[in-house]
């Protein structure tokens, strides 16, 4: 049986991260580079970057601290934010990212995911969905939460998948940054009907919400921010709590 793997988020905004809620309301998190060791010393199994305003000045910042990041860190690393062809694809695998993430470009052209795919390998490509509740389904959101799509979000998932994503990372607009739980109903919908990998974000608050998106979402990982951020849950003991549960999870010895 495959462990579940927790992965810490940092979202970054002119080189600091930062969090907010209802993906509003940001407030500043701290110097990610230092976040990174800390992390990478206290078990994350992997970490994820985003870079949430992603201009062209902010490409380049986020290049540099990439290659920042990629020299303080021993675990598996993904980024995104921006990205829209294979040019900054290549840019950031060469300068030390473990994979990519993709949301926007990937809806308005989903060949792209097959590009990619085929080019760097579907396990550095994850694909993000920002899905919300609202007229009785989930549905895709665009440009970091902003643009409603006439899509449904299991649709897009499938679709995605077949098109060459090697993972997914589905962010629940409605649970982010609430410490409500996961979004558990549309993370199993999900993983039900595809085969790729299934990283949930979104509303983590207590011990008991990871066991719940592991055991009842069948998600692969799931991802949290500000609990972690701030220290309102340490991640070994985390890992102590799931392993309790019978949910096989990576453990430092």
């Amino acid at each position: 049986m495959l462990v579940k793997r927790i992965i810490p988020c940092l979202d970054i905004r002119d080189g600091r991260t930062v969090k907010g809620v209802n993906f509003k309301s940001l407030k500043d998190a701290g110097d990610p580079i230092e976040l990174v060791r800390w992390y990478t010393k206290k078990g994350a199994d992997e970490l994820i970057f985003l870079d949430i305003t992603a201009t062209n000045e902010n490409r380049k910042t986020l290049i540099t601290l990439v290659r920042d990041i990629s020299r303080h860190i021993n675990i598996p690393f993904t980024v995104g934010g921006g990205i829209k062809n294979e040019e900054d694809v290549e840019l950031l695998l060469k300068s030390g990212a473990d994979k990519i993430s993709i949301n926007t470009a990937a809806f308005k052209s989903p060949k792209l995911l097959e590009t990619f795919s085929k080019r760097f390998g579907s396990q550095s490509i994850v694909l993000a969905i920002d899905t919300k509740y609202e007229k009785n389904d989930w549905w895709v959101y665009l440009n970091g939460g902003r643009i409603f799509t006439n899509t449904r979000t299991l649709d897009w998932a499938i679709e995605g998948a077949k098109r060459g994503a090697g993972e997914i990372l589905l962010t629940s607009m409605n649970h982010d940054g609430t410490k409500n739980g996961f979004a558990v109903d549309i993370t199993r919908k999900i993983s039900e009907n595809i085969s790729i990998p299934i990283i949930a974000s979104g509303g983590a608050g207590n011990l008991h919400d990871f066991y719940q998106i592991f055991h009842f979402g069948k998600a692969d990982a799931a991802l949290a921010a500000s609990i972690f951020h701030y220290g309102e849950i340490e991640i070994p003991k985390l890992k102590y709590y799931l392993n309790s549960l019978k949910i096989p999870v990576r453990i430092e010895m």
